[in-house]
């Protein structure tokens, strides 16, 4: 009994050691601005299958990449994940010739940009907004009329700190979207807190990623926006 309990406190300690490097190496990416950190990432999407034609595409960060319900959510509608790493907007401009390489989609949905503000190191607003506005012109460069719409940064407990910041990129990037053509803002922030703060219990032990309550959240906002502007609600 005493071997058995040993070799399960062995294993689940080694679990978690791996759990910790691989946590420790991500977020060293995270902190670098240099996009090829994540080619290995992007080529490893890029031999996947193309997807099929009339699909939403979504692409962004870890959040994205980590909605594993994603499909069901959004069913019937096809879906194709392109969420690499803790990538951030200069990221998904570097790889945009395979994040945004579809045939035909819906929709587009993207979620990028809380990983550019961080308590260490918070871009400036008018970088954010001029980066939005770059992102966005590789989009239409692939889909220059399918609806796009942007998840706005998300109050995270870790990073509530930079919360004001945060908002003030959600501001200015909704204000840019608004003057542009089939592009939406969806802000999912209030639906995340309870009595102003980041409801914890929508967020997994990082304090960052979503946990399957707050992903609910965001299906419910997402789908109900995007089917309803497809005309399928």
């Amino acid at each position: 009994m005493k071997r058995g309990i040993a070799i399960f406190v062995v294993l689940v300690l080694t679990y978690l050691g791996a759990q910790i490097y691989a946590l420790s190496v991500s977020l060293e990416r995270v902190r670098s601005d240099d996009p090829t950190v994540w080619s290995e990432d992007v080529a490893a999407l890029a031999s996947k299958a193309p997807g099929p034609s009339g699909a939403l595409l979504f692409v962004g960060s870890s959040s994205i990449r980590r909605w594993v319900d994603l499909a069901e959510h959004m069913a019937p509608i096809p879906v194709i994940n392109r969420g690499f790493g803790g990538s951030k907007i200069g990221d998904v401009i570097y790889h945009s010739e395979t994040l945004f390489q579809a045939r035909a989609p819906r929709a587009v949905v993207i979620f990028v940009g809380t990983n550019d503000i961080t308590p260490e190191a918070a871009k400036p607003l008018d970088v954010m907004v001029e980066a939005f506005e770059e992102m966005m012109g590789e989009v239409r460069r692939f889909h220059p009329q399918t609806p796009v719409y942007y998840i706005a940064i998300t109050p995270s407990p870790l990073r509530w700190e930079v919360w004001d910041k945060a908002q003030a990129v959600n501001g200015a990037i909704s204000e840019l979207a608004s003057g542009m053509a089939n592009t939406t803002v969806i802000d999912t922030g209030n639906a995340l807190m309870v009595d102003g703060l980041p409801d914890e219990t929508n967020y997994v032990f990082d304090r960052l990623h979503l946990s399957e309550r707050g992903y609910a959240i965001w299906a419910d906002r997402v789908r109900s926006r995007v089917f309803s502007d497809l005309g399928l609600e």
